[in-house]
């Protein structure tokens, strides 16, 4: 049965058609916000999937270029892999839900959002976000849910909720925040340098703007809603876990697991599998279940021992940062390097110049984004965890991460008219063992600073951990979690900024929601943190930007030409910029005002091009000296090329100060001469002299 419902979200109508479209899925929404539509459904499988100890949730965000009127590029002129961005978004989508499956759900579950039209006022991504979790509440998939999303933009000192396309040109803060009816279930934020105290304020506006959409959710599921379906549990039996802790106690496996080496403690956790397979050798059935049981078992004794007793794994206080080490230039040749490792977590950052005209072209449905200058690449190898898998190229994980860090320093980066060069930087994981996207984040800055880039000031970036208790305030933030700490506890709160304020935020959780003490005290904490890294370790590696761009990176000269001179510059077909650039070896760009950028690593050769382009542009006048080479003798007196494409008359009597009867018994083809200019001839072509040049330019 057909149903449509609206309400008035942020100035524009939000309509959602249940029961229009795509009926068979277990659920489905399509949505409307203005003119963007996207078709969100939500399906599940019959049975759990087999082998597996995790949720198989799998999310898409299917940009179709029909939406804002393309046709796709390439041979096939389909829609390819996803890009960057619907990778991005399907991540964001995926955060807030995931939490509120069942824990021991196993069953295949897809989101599938495909945007149909593009109204660049209404973000087709927050409008499949509302999508997924309207789907997902409406079906008969289990959820505790509805889930709401707002992003909230930043314009003259005032919030903006979903902000219009000019507004996010415009803002100083992009910031999403997903929510449930009593708790804030995900952020995710770009910013320039806002405030902790800003911040904490938009998070806040934007919960209680996701109240009146999650008001709206509850009319549709509860005239829409399917009942629930019930599901095989995949849960370790209560008597699994009563036969392993006769066999291992309480204290053995607290033994096992504190421990400051991740090796160590996976020896200890291996000698205690070994130990249980060899008990339970008859029992196929357990045998099955072993590796979730201990991996359960761990993680309830190492919650315990943090919350009840505030001991960590490793030791150290709640508050403390493991031990921190900062080097720059430890990668020859390069433009820039810098390696940034806190305890068992170890990135090199690697920084690459080149010319603008490098930068990143976009192909999407933002027509706002048409390519980016900055470029920041993450990696994540298998030997950074001590294990051997072949290298399939960068997935969602490592794009993601990849971004968090780009977002944090775009805002610390100078403006393309103060420096101009398209900018990459690569973080290569050499260890990991928590949070190596706040590394690589702080690894960046100082590559960037060695590179000579010009950046405003440091960006570092620190994550905060969680384990809760049966109540809201029976809670501890933790500082500067590790890979186990992040593992089995309840949050990844991840902040990136500089001592003016933050530029990024990214917020993981696994429960069901942040109260608003928690997000304070964990944006306090990681501001807190990111001080003393700024000042006590990467400040004594590299305390500012070097003055020059090192000595194996290209070197750029800009100067801006008249528009209507470019073509004179260009030539036919490119004849006359081709020849500067071979006789230069330079590499030159030229937009379309004016503004010309020669790039190269050989000063003198620059700056002979910047001499020829501006030789071209020039107006000529009487008395301007050139020099010239030979390219022509004619009976009557010479013709010199004395800027690609631009040649000269010096006539027969110009030549020399005596009379001479041939121009071949002063001057030869190839001849580089002085000349000075007379002006333009009776057929308008330009004269000059050699005689006529001053002695002392001579």
């Amino acid at each position: 049965m057909y149903k449509s419902y609206s309400m008035e979200l942020a100035g524009r109508t939000l309509t959602v058609d249940v029961g229009r479209v795509a009926a068979q899925a277990n659920g489905a929404a399509f949505m409307h916000y203005g003119d963007t539509t996207v078709l969100s459904t939500a399906t599940a499988s019959e049975k759990p999937r087999e082998g597996i100890d995790f949720f198989p949730l799998s999310v898409e965000y299917e940009e179709k270029m029909y939406a804002v009127g393309k046709i796709p590029g390439g041979f096939n002129k389909r829609e390819g892999k996803a890009s960057e961005n619907a990778i991005l978004t399907a991540r964001v989508i995926d955060r807030p839900m995931r939490p509120l499956f069942p824990k021991d759900y196993r069953n295949d579950v897809t989101l599938n959002n495909m945007v149909m039209s593009v109204d660049p006022d209404c973000s087709p991504e927050l409008t499949a976000m509302l999508g997924s979790a309207i789907a997902t509440a409406i079906s008969d998939i289990p959820f505790d849910g509805p889930t709401a999303t707002t992003q909230v933009g930043l314009v003259d000192g005032e919030f903006v909720f979903n902000p219009t396309s000019a507004q996010r040109q415009v803002s100083d803060l992009a910031l999403t925040v997903a929510s449930t009816r009593e708790k804030v279930i995900m952020i995710e934020a770009g910013a320039n340098e806002v405030p902790e105290d800003k911040m904490i304020e938009a998070i806040f506006a934007a919960h209680e703007v996701n109240q009146q959409v999650i008001r709206f959710i509850d009319q549709i599921v509860a005239e829409c809603g399917k009942e629930k379906h019930s599901y095989e549990s995949c849960a370790v039996p209560e008597e699994l876990f009563a036969a392993i802790r006769e066999i291992v106690t309480p204290e053995e496996m607290e033994v096992a697991v504190f421990t400051d080496d991740k090796q160590t403690r996976e020896a200890n956790i291996r000698e205690i599998k070994d130990k249980l397979a060899e008990a339970f050798a008859e029992n196929e059935e357990w045998l099955a279940l072993l590796d979730e049981a201990v991996y359960q078992y761990q993680k309830k004794t190492v919650r315990k021992m943090i919350l009840k007793d505030h001991k960590r794994p490793d030791g150290r206080a709640i508050t403390q940062i493991r031990p921190l080490a900062a080097e720059v230039d430890l990668i020859p040749r390069v433009h820039g390097s810098a390696m940034f490792t806190r305890g068992q977590t170890q990135i090199c950052n690697v920084c690459t110049l080149a010319p603008l005209s490098e930068a990143q072209r976009l192909d999407g449905l933002d027509e706002n984004a048409v390519s980016k200058r900055y470029m920041h690449h993450y990696n994540f190898p298998s030997y950074s965890v001590g294990e051997t898998k072949p290298s399939r190229g960068p997935g969602r994980r490592e794009i993601g991460h990849g971004a968090l860090a780009e977002r944090a320093l775009v805002p610390v980066l100078p403006s393309e008219e103060e420096f101009p060069y398209a900018i990459r930087t690569v973080s290569e994981t050499f260890e990991s063992n928590g949070s190596t996207s706040q590394a690589s984040i702080c690894a960046s800055s100082m590559s960037l600073m060695a590179a000579g880039v010009p950046i405003k000031s440091a960006v570092a970036g620190i994550s905060c951990g969680l384990v809760t208790g049966e109540t809201d305030d029976d809670y501890i933030v933790l500082t500067d979690i590790q890979g186990l700490e992040d593992f089995f506890g309840d949050m990844d709160f991840k902040v990136a900024g500089t001592k003016k304020g933050i530029t990024a935020i990214q917020m993981d959780i696994k429960i069901h929601g942040l109260t608003r003490p928690i997000i304070e005290e964990a944006i306090a904490r990681t501001r807190e943190a990111r001080f003393y890294i700024m000042d006590e370790v990467m400040a004594k590696a590299i305390a500012k930007p070097r003055e020059e761009v090192g000595e194996y990176a290209p070197k750029i000269i800009q100067i801006k030409i008249d528009p209507e001179k470019i073509g004179d510059v260009v030539g036919q077909r490119g004849k006359t910029i081709n020849a500067i650039i071979e006789e230069t070896g330079v590499k030159i760009d030229i937009t379309d005002d004016g503004a010309v950028s020669i790039c190269g690593t050989d000063m003198d050769m620059m700056k002979k091009a910047v001499d020829l382009i501006q030789i071209i542009v020039t107006e000529f006048e009487q008395g301007q000296i050139y020099t010239g080479k030979v390219v022509s003798i004619k009976e009557f007196g010479a013709f010199l090329e004395f800027a690609p494409g631009k040649e000269g008359m010096v006539h027969i009597s110009k030549i020399a100060k005596e009379r001479i009867n041939r121009v071949e018994d002063v001057l030869t083809l190839g001849d580089v001469v002085k000349v000075v200019c007379l002006g333009k001839d009776k057929m308008g072509r330009i004269s000059f002299s050699i005689k006529d040049v001053p002695k002392d330019k001579k």
